[in-house]
């Protein structure tokens, strides 16, 4: 049983991420799809309570909104995984410009996120910690996590 929680800015990968390493075995948590927090409680929920692998494929940015999942999954005896997105806010603005229009995070969204983006830390009870970095062609470089000792 595993938990991943992505953690960045909008624009920085974490979808096409999600598609590239977890779209067959982990099921796919995420705001934009579902729309509601409401809806969000009722998918996470039913992947606890059936031991579902899941990824919550959200910005996740602060220590508080990851501890909401984070105690819940740990609480069912979920492994839990932190994947946390490095990147440039002008690469993000760039991706995020290059989106379907209906798809894109108007500015002012991606820029609250950035400022209020916590780095993980070991503290949060994360099993495992890697830090991703987007390259060209949507190539990804995983590495763990060693910014704390």
């Amino acid at each position: 049983m595993e938990a991943i929680i992505f953690i960045g800015i909008q624009g920085a990968g974490k979808s096409t991420f999600y598609r590239d390493r977890f779209f067959n075995t982990h099921i796919r948590i995420n705001l934009d799809m579902l729309k509601t927090r409401h809806r969000e409680q009722i998918f996470l929920q039913a992947c606890l309570e059936t031991k579902q692998r899941f990824v919550v494929d959200n910005t996740n940015p602060t220590v508080e909104e990851r501890k909401r999942y984070i105690t819940l999954a740990k609480a069912k005896g979920f492994r839990v995984v932190g994947y946390y997105f490095q990147s440039k806010l002008e690469d993000c603005k760039q991706r995020n410009s290059q989106r379907l229009p209906e798809d894109i995070v108007p500015l002012v969204g991606l820029l609250a996120t950035y400022k209020k983006l916590d780095l993980p830390s070991w503290s949060e009870e994360f099993d495992a910690l890697y830090s991703v970095k987007n390259h060209l062609n949507n190539s990804f470089v995983v590495e763990e996590w060693n910014r704390e000792i």
